[in-house]
């Protein structure tokens, strides 16, 4: 089954690549050539770089090696699926422009003029009746002969008497229409890609926003009325996300100058070895009542256990299966299922099942999809991150099949979830119509 499937995903790989190469290439030029070539050496030379990166990124490469390769690589990624999208949005412009066209080069062609052809006329007519059916001289009758005795198709030497018009043929463009629509559809495909993925680069490399949300708990006393818990997940530090992206996440979360700082989850993309010297700046997160960490699907591609070893040395509370008693309500956290794999799974037995139901129960899950064990266990708020908003659209119709909630805040009975777009982002260093962000959840209550 895998290997069918494998074949499957190689079947339409080529055949979407084949396909951007024919648009993008074959189609814009007159003949075989050096753009063709090149168009194909690109194509696959950064679906090389692509697979490299994510092979070394898995197989714990030399460091170095993984910087070399994730930047072009995954930004190739990126841009082959918009590059694919644009296309294929082409294909309605097609047709379109190559109509528009054509009417245009209609309205350019000369109009067809009649020209009028003498009457014969016996020989000896008067020279008055020769004059009235258009006046040429009559040719002896030898004459008369041979020109009756040319071909139909025999070209004509004589020059057009004057004031005739001759409508000739419309001239083939060059390049032909079909060419020139190519190369504006091709083009206009490439400017729209590159200038996406450029944005959504951007984006993600000044570092996330802050969105504000307020959540009422029916069990919340009064007197915790407006606590504020900084929420950030996927931050997902990498060869490419590095010190400087961590720096400015943390400065981000410190300005909101929140209760309790809660990381849900898919920290890094890396080793500790690797990637400890760019997590150093979580050292400096301030909150009332401290930050907290639960690990992510992400953390167990990299070494869960140094890691929850390490985030506890830069002075976060790792909730493995546990929970925290403050002053006016619990907070739990569960690891995350792909944990199960090492035999360090979710329990939420363990984490909520001795409580007291009385106060309020706040979670930190980092998938949304724990959310129906959250129900079960009279959770009243799951933070959650994971999905990213999609990342990239179309993404977020994959994330919407596959989780709960993709993003913001949504009501399972009486538990209540919030979702994180999150602060980074995996593989591609960028996103399209899911902004990155830190959310600060602002909890009410409802006996105020």
């Amino acid at each position: 089954m895998i290997i069918v499937f494998a074949l499957l995903a190689l079947t339409v790989l080529v055949t979407a690549n084949w396909y951007l190469w024919r648009r993008l290439f074959r189609d814009t030029t007159a003949g075989p050539g050096r753009t063709r070539r090149v168009g194909a050496a690109v194509i696959g030379g950064g679906w090389a770089l692509a697979i490299g990166a994510l092979v070394a990124e898995r197989t714990g490469a030399p460091f170095w090696l993984q910087r070399v390769l994730a930047w072009p690589g995954f930004l190739w990624l990126a841009l082959s699926i918009y590059l694919l999208l644009a296309v294929v949005a082409g294909e309605v412009v097609r047709p379109l422009l190559g109509r528009l066209l054509e009417r245009r080069d209609r309205r350019r062609e000369p109009p067809l003029t009649a020209v009028p052809h003498p009457e014969r006329v016996p020989a000896g007519a008067p020279a008055e009746e020769r004059q009235e059916t258009g006046g040429e001289a009559l040719r002896p009758p030898q004459e008369t002969r041979k020109a009756e005795a040319a071909p139909l198709d025999a070209p004509s030497t004589a020059p057009a008497p004057p004031g005739d018009s001759v409508t000739t043929p419309l001239a083939e463009p060059t390049p032909s229409r079909r060419l020139f629509v190519s190369r504006v559809v091709a083009g206009a495909a490439a400017a729209a890609a590159v200038g996406t993925v450029g944005h959504g680069t951007y984006g993600v490399l000044r570092g996330p926003g802050v969105k504000r949300v307020t959540v009422p708990l029916a069990k919340l006393p009064r007197a915790a009325q407006g606590y504020r818990i900084a929420v950030v997940s996927d931050i997902h530090l990498s060869p490419v996300l590095g010190r400087g992206f961590a720096q400015k996440v943390v400065d981000t979360i410190n300005s909101t100058q929140p209760d309790l700082i809660a990381v849900v989850g898919d920290l890094v993309d890396g080793s500790v070895k690797d990637l400890g010297p760019a997590a150093a700046p979580l050292a400096q997160l301030r909150a009332r009542h401290g930050s907290y960490f639960v690990t992510g699907n992400h953390e167990y591609f990299s070494g869960a256990e140094q890691w929850v070893e390490e985030v506890r040395r830069l002075g976060l509370r790792p909730l493995e299966n546990d929970r925290t008693e403050l002053p006016w309500f619990d907070l739990a956290g569960v690891n995350d299922i792909a944990g199960e794999s090492e035999g360090q799974g979710p329990d939420f037995a363990r984490a909520l099942g001795d409580r007291d139901t009385a106060r309020a129960c706040v979670l930190l899950a980092h998938q949304p999809v724990q959310i129906h064990d959250a129900v079960d266990h009279g959770v009243d708020l799951q933070l959650s991150g994971h999905t990213h908003g999609g990342q990239l659209w179309p993404g977020n119709l994959i994330a919407e099949a596959a989780n709960p909630t993709v993003a913001g805040l949504e009501r399972y009975g009486d538990t209540q979830l919030y979702v994180s777009r999150g602060a980074g982002a995996w593989g591609p260093p960028t996103r399209g119509g899911a902004p990155s962000d830190i959310t600060v959840i602002e909890l009410a209550s409802k006996q105020a």
